[in-house]
C-alpha cells in the first residue's frame, strides 16, 4: 500500500535524477542476526555497498556504548558482508574509557585483518545534550584525556597506513579507489538530496543554495508526508558566507583540501593570505598552488583552524 492507502507506484530515480555510470548505492545496518540474515537480499535489490555500525570489538565497551549487539554477532555480520558484497565498511570508536594505547592498538590490528577496502575510525566525543554528557557530569566516566586522544589519533594514522588504508578523510581510511562516493559528495560541498525522517538536503536551485531539513521524528515525518506530500521542517536559502562556511568545515576535512578559488567564487570574497600563511608557517596548514588543506598536526587541531579563518569569512 502506499503512503496515502493507495497502491504503491514504483518510483524510477534514474529517470527523476540520472545515476552515475556505476553507482554506488549504499546500505547502513547494526549487525544484528536479524539484519545480517537479509544482507543476500539485500544485495538483490541492487545494494552494492554496505556499511556496518560495529563501533567496538570488545564486549565490555559495547554495552558502555549501548550497542544491541556482542562482538561474535558483529564478527558474524562482517563475514557475511565479505560474502555478499564487494566493498563494504565497518566503524569502530576509540579514546573510549579507560583505553590504553596498546589496547587500542590490539583493536585495530585485529578489525584490519576483517576490513575490506573502508575503515571510519571515530574519537569519542562527548555531545551537548547527549546521555554521555549527563553520564560525565555525574561522575560515571571521565572522556579520555585530550593529549592520550591526540596519541590515539597518531597511532591510527600509522597502523592504517602500514595496512594500505589511509585516510582519506580525517575519520575515513580507504584502499585506492574504496572511498566513500556518496561521503565525498557531502566533504566537497556538491549537491545531495535529504529524503526521508532527519535528512538534511544541499541543493543548487536557480542560482541558488538551498539547505533542506526534514522532521526527525518518524511518526511526525509520515503524517506530514500523507498530509502535505512533504516530511520538510525547514528550507531555507543559504547566504554566500554560509556557503563559504559550510565549504571550509566539509573540505577541511578531506586530505585533498580545498580549491581556494571556488572559495572565493562561493564567499564573493577570497580566503586572505595573512590568515593562511601563519598558519602554514606553524605547519598547520599546507598550500599547493590553488588548493589549502590540514597537515597531520592540523588535523588534531581543526577547530581552531576553521576558527581562525572563519573570521575572514
Amino acid at each position: 500500500m502506499g503512503l496515502c492507502g493507495g497502491e504503491r507506484q514504483p518510483v524510477d530515480l534514474d529517470a527523476l535524477w540520472g545515476y552515475a555510470a556505476a553507482p554506488e548505492i549504499t546500505l547502513e545496518a547494526n549487525p544484528t542476526s536479524v539484519e545480517a540474515g537479509r544482507f543476500a537480499d539485500f544485495r538483490t535489490a541492487g545494494i552494492n555497498r554496505l556499511s556496518l555500525g560495529v563501533q567496538a570489538l570488545r564486549d565490555a565497551d559495547l554495552k558502555f556504548l549501548g550497542r544491541g549487539h556482542d562482538v561474535a554477532q558483529a564478527r558474524d555480520a562482517i563475514d557475511l558482508a565479505a560474502e555478499n558484497f564487494d566493498r563494504f565498511s565497518f566503524d569502530l570508536i576509540y579514546a573510549r574509557p579507560d583505553q590504553s594505547a596498546r589496547a587500542w592498538e590490539a583493536e585495530l590490528c585485529e578489525a584490519l585483518k576483517l576490513a575490506g577496502d573502508h575503515l571510519s575510525l571515530y574519537q569519542l566525543t562527548i555531545e551537548p545534550g547527549t546521555g554521555f554528557e549527563g553520564a560525565v557530569a555525574r561522575g560515571v566516566f571521565t572522556p579520555a584525556d585530550p593529549d592520550h586522544a591526540a596519541s590515539l589519533y597518531q597511532i591510527t594514522q600509522e597502523i592504517c597506513v602500514d595496512a594500505g588504508l589511509p585516510a582519506y578523510e580525517i575519520s575515513n581510511h580507504a584502499r585506492p579507489g574504496g572511498q566513500s562516493r556518496h561521503n565525498l559528495v557531502y566533504w566537497r560541498y556538491g549537491d545531495y538530496a535529504g529524503i526521508g525522517p532527519g535528512a538534511h538536503g544541499r541543493l543548487s536551485v536557480d542560482g541558488q543554495r538551498i539547505a533542506t531539513a526534514n522532521l526527525r521524528k518518524p511518526e511526525r515525518w509520515l503524517s506530514a508526508v500523507r498530509e502535505t506530500g512533504v516530511g520538510r521542517e525547514e528550507r531555507s536559502v543559504l547566504r554566500a558566507a554560509e556557503q563559504a562556511s559550510e565549504m571550509l568545515i566539509m573540505g577541511l576535512r578531506l586530505m585533498e583540501g580545498i580549491s581556494l578559488s571556488r572559495y572565493e567564487k562561493l564567499a564573493g570574497v577570497p580566503l586572505a593570505d595573512e590568515r593562511i600563511t601563519p598558519l602554514v608557517q606553524e605547519d598547520l596548514l599546507w598550500r599547493r598552488g590553488d588548493r589549502i588543506g590540514t597537515t597531520g598536526r592540523g588535523q588534531l587541531l581543526l577547530d581552531a583552524i576553521l576558527r581562525e579563518l572563519s573570521d575572514a569569512i
